[in-house]
């Protein structure tokens, strides 16, 4: 890329597609910056849903990570995965929120829910179409799912929400978390065996036993 440079230790290892993106941005490129933002935007409002349960909360704080990108361009350097900086941006973002509704718990209670009380909550579209039984079932062990996620201690539950992502290998999360790789590792064990204790009573009904329904965290964790 003309004009980049880089460091030597930087230079001598294959150069990430997504901070090569980055380092076209630094250059006043835009159309890399929309690129980066098409690609990491779903991502990113999924890890912020799963810690928040508010779609609308999460979308909010995907933007500012991604102003939060824009605006430290002329000062980004080539110290890790693109994927790894931008989680962490990320992490920080939604912790800050998460204690902000510690403080102000009534004023994120009304932020939260629908503007208009008789419509429900925004989801997300699932793109598997359930019966109406199976998809009244399957909202509520979402809801199960939800409550059991919330009630993890916050590291559990980042490294948890991490996990999901195809983006972020362990090594990755470890460093999105500020743990060691054995500490990440053992976050996300324990988190899915209390989320599978909590979740044992509805799991052994009989009624969630479609096997393509991957309802826990289950990617690679």
């Amino acid at each position: 890329m003309k004009g980049v440079q880089l460091p030597l230790a930087v230079m001598a290892l294959p150069l990430d597609p997504d901070a090569a993106l980055m380092l076209r941005v630094k250059n006043g490129d835009l159309e890399a910056f929309e690129e980066l933002v098409q690609k990491y935007k779903h991502p990113i409002v999924n890890v912020i849903y799963r810690m928040l349960h508010d779609l609308e909360e999460a979308e909010d704080l995907a933007q500012n990570v991604f102003v939060r990108v824009f605006q430290s361009a002329e000062r980004y350097e080539v110290s890790a995965k693109f994927s790894t900086w931008v989680f962490t941006i990320a992490r920080n973002l939604c912790l800050n929120e998460i204690r902000r509704r510690g403080r102000h718990p009534a004023q994120s209670l009304e932020s939260s829910q629908s503007e208009n009380e008789d419509q429900p909550a925004r989801q997300y579209t699932d793109t598997k179409v359930f019966s109406p039984p199976q998809a009244f079932l399957q909202r509520e062990l979402e809801q199960k799912v939800q409550q059991a996620l919330g009630e993890l201690p916050e590291k559990q539950r980042l490294a948890i929400a991490f996990c999901q992502e195809d983006e972020l290998s362990y090594e990755e999360i470890a460093k999105v978390l500020g743990c060691s790789l054995p500490a990440t590792k053992s976050l996300i064990h324990r988190g899915r065996e209390t989320l599978k204790a909590k979740l044992k009573p509805y799991l052994q009904s009989g009624a969630w036993d479609d096997p393509e329904t991957e309802t826990l965290p289950a990617k690679r964790c």
